[in-house]
C-alpha cells in the first residue's frame, strides 16, 4: 500500500550517500558490453548474475526508485505496477525483467509482498550497480532508468530519468525488443 506520510527510515546512510544530485550519464563502452553484476533476487530467493543471461535470453534492466519499504517514488510506483502487471507479456516473448532497487533485503521483502511482485526484485543497497550504470541520483536515492539488452548483452535502448519523461512505458520497452527481432 502506498503511504505518503510515514517518513521513518527515510533518513538513513543510503539517503545521505545519495543526497547530492548527480546527473544521469550512463556512458559505458558498448563494444565491451553492459557492466556485469551479481545481486540477490528477493522475489525468488537466489543470486542473479547478469552474465548468466548472455547468449540465452534478452533482458530488461529496470532501475527503480524506492525510498523505503513504505515510501515509493511517485513517478516509479505506477511504473513498477505496470511492469509487474505485464511481466508475463515480457516472459512470453523470451525477455526477463530484472528490477533493481536500492532498498536493503529486509525492506525489499516488504516491497515484494506489498506489491505482489512476480518479477525478480534485485537488492542493491550499496548502490554500486546504480553507479556502474551511471543512472544518477538526487534527494536520497538513485534515479530510475531502463536498459533493453539483447540476448548477447548488447544495449539496444536506454531510457534515463528526466522530469519530462520519468520512465519508459511498457509499450515503448516492448517496441524496442520487437524492433530488435529477438527470435
Amino acid at each position: 500500500m502506498l503511504t505518503s506520510t510515514d517518513f521513518r527510515g527515510l533518513f538513513n546512510e543510503r539517503f545521505f550517500r545519495n543526497f547530492l544530485p548527480i546527473p544521469a550519464t550512463s556512458y559505458f563502452n558498448l563494444e565491451i558490453g553492459t557492466p556485469d553484476f551479481q545481486l540477490p533476487d528477493i522475489t525468488n530467493g537466489n543470486l542473479v548474475k547478469l552474465s548468466d543471461y548472455r547468449g540465452k535470453q534478452a533482458v530488461l534492466l529496470a532501475f527503480t526508485r524506492i525510498f523505503t519499504e513504505k515510501q515509493y517514488c511517485p513517478f516509479c510506483y505506477p511504473h513498477i505496477k505496470a511492469l509487474n502487471e505485464n511481466y508475463e507479456e515480457f516472459t512470453n516473448r523470451g525477455i526477463e525483467v530484472l528490477m533493481i532497487t536500492s532498498t536493503d533485503e529486509k525492506q525489499s521483502q516488504i516491497v515484494v509482498q506489498d506489491l505482489g511482485l512476480k518479477m525478480p526484485l534485485l537488492s542493491d543497497p550499496s548502490c554500486q550497480v546504480f553507479r556502474r550504470y551511471r543512472v544518477g541520483q538526487a534527494l536520497g536515492a538513485p534515479l530510475p532508468a531502463q536498459f533493453v539488452l539483447d540476448k548477447d548483452g548488447k544495449l539496444l535502448y536506454r531510457h534515463l530519468f528526466s522530469f519530462l519523461d520519468h520512465n519508459a512505458s511498457v509499450e515503448t520497452l516492448l517496441a524496442q525488443f520487437n524492433a530488435a527481432k529477438l527470435d
